[in-house]
């Protein structure tokens, strides 16, 4: 394998680390951190007018995903 690519799975495992980490803390009691699950029900309600525009950035996160990493 390159070095590129050693780095670029690296920063993803560290990322995922961090991510669980917060995750972690948010779920521990008395904590003020919000869960992803409260983060993604905050962006899901957010509305401009009628248009649900955080659920069609959501879907747009999910699509940009699905395009870059798992399309071949």
């Amino acid at each position: 394998m390159s070095a590129t690519r050693m780095l670029a799975i690296g920063g993803f495992v560290l990322a995922f680390a961090l991510l669980a980490a917060l995750e972690w803390a948010a779920r521990r009691e008395d904590s003020r951190i919000p869960t992803l699950g409260d983060v993604c029900a905050a962006v899901m309600r957010y509305e401009v007018g009628r248009v649900p525009v955080g659920r069609i950035g959501l879907f747009g996160f999910w699509w940009w995903v699905g395009w870059h990493f798992f399309a071949r």
